[in-house]
């Protein structure tokens, strides 16, 4: 009964954790991958959209149930947060509101910090485009870490609790959701890649000025990918914080929420989202595995455990860009239309074509028939 607990608590966590993981990889292969905008500033989405729910859904809650009045939220976090949380186990119409709306609020937040973040360097080449992106990556971090007012900086705030009326399923609860919108996320990509828009962006990223030439304003659909990405990367660092339970500005830096994303798109493929998908489930059961059974992994590294994921992946990526640089699974073409709906289509076409055919034949043989007997009769 022990280990099947265990085994269960395994699988939520993983399924967390690969969920937000897999939705901010999508958001990456989104830019770099179908449009070909390195964006090595992917923190900077992840960060704004967990810092929204350090600050927004406290203090609205707290507002309209009056409490804490007089006390400050920053300060009088701990005190102010038990309280919200108390109302909240009653009220889960209102939890998974407030829940809901901070979501929305992140994701309106995400896009201003993309508008923001690429507006300055978006006419410039990729390599300036990504320096610049890198550095209001770094730019949001200094923020957390100074500004005290919005997270508490590096002391950090607790964020209330939207899933208190679940009980003891609040992490089933939360894997629920999570998992929910994460296959939104995906939904939605499969669409706009197989639609014209995303036929338009690849061929933004192979040729931009082939692009231009016909008509595209490379520039605006540029900005329009970058944008949409950043909601995506912000919902994905507000569930991560509503996950947690509390934000601080330490637990937001380049490594975990810039360097893993690229990691697991060069891993799986770039310009595929199934590759994506592998990339991540390799990379997630990689980091779970090893954290949960580093004390059995100690002896047989000749250094601290904790550096072993770094180490590997550094690994993986050198070896996949060795032998394999398209990834585990290669970019593939995406019809706009399913594979049986092409098969009816070329089906009915191939007998349309053929009774045309036929028709053609038959239209000859009289046609070569009438002027044989207007020979004969002349």
């Amino acid at each position: 009964m022990e280990v099947s607990a265990e085994l269960i608590i395994f699988v939520r966590d993983f399924a967390i954790f690969f969920a937000i993981y897999l939705m901010i990889a999508l958001s990456l292969n989104l830019e770099y991958g179908y449009t070909g905008v390195p964006n090595f500033g992917k923190v900077l989405a992840v960060a704004g959209g967990a810092f929204t729910v350090g600050f927004f859904p406290g203090r609205i809650i707290a507002w309209l149930f009056g409490i804490g009045s007089g006390l400050d939220y920053i300060t009088d976090n701990t005190a102010i947060v038990t309280d919200v949380n108390k109302v909240l186990m009653g009220n889960p119409a209102i939890s998974i509101a407030i829940f809901l709306a901070t979501l929305v609020v992140a994701g309106a937040i995400g896009a201003a910090l993309g508008l923001v973040a690429c507006y300055p360097a978006i006419r410039l080449r990729e390599d300036y485009l990504g320096m610049t992106l890198l550095a209001m990556g770094e730019a949001i971090q200094v923020i957390g870490y100074n500004y005290t007012p919005i997270i508490k900086g590096n002391l950090g705030v607790l964020v209330p609790n939207p899933f208190g009326w679940a009980g003891n399923l609040r992490y089933a609860v939360i894997a629920v959701f999570i998992i929910g919108i994460c296959l939104l996320v995906f939904y939605y990509l499969e669409r706009l890649v197989r639609s014209p828009l995303g036929r338009m962006l690849r061929a933004i990223r192979d040729n931009e000025n082939v692009s231009e030439s016909l008509g595209k304003d490379v520039t605006r659909i540029r900005m329009k990918t970058i944008i949409v990405a950043s909601i995506m990367g912000s919902i994905g660092g507000a569930l991560d914080a509503f996950k947690a339970g509390g934000i601080i500005a330490t637990s937001y830096q380049r490594v975990s929420w810039t360097f893993w994303p690229w990691v697991i798109v060069v891993l799986g493929g770039s310009a595929n989202n199934m590759g994506v998908v592998v990339g991540t489930f390799a990379f997630t059961a990689l980091r779970r595995f090893i954290d949960y059974y580093k004390e059995q992994l100690a002896p047989f590294v000749p250094f601290n455990v904790v550096w072993l994921d770094l180490l590997l992946f550094g690994m993986m990526l050198i070896l996949i860009q060795m032998y394999r640089p398209e990834g585990i699974i290669p970019e593939k073409p995406t019809p706009t239309l399913g594979y049986r709906r092409l098969k009816k289509f070329i089906i009915s076409k191939s007998a349309v074509s053929r009774s045309e055919k036929e028709e053609k034949r038959t239209l000859l043989r009289r046609l070569r028939g009438f002027a044989s007997n207007l020979v004969f009769k002349l």
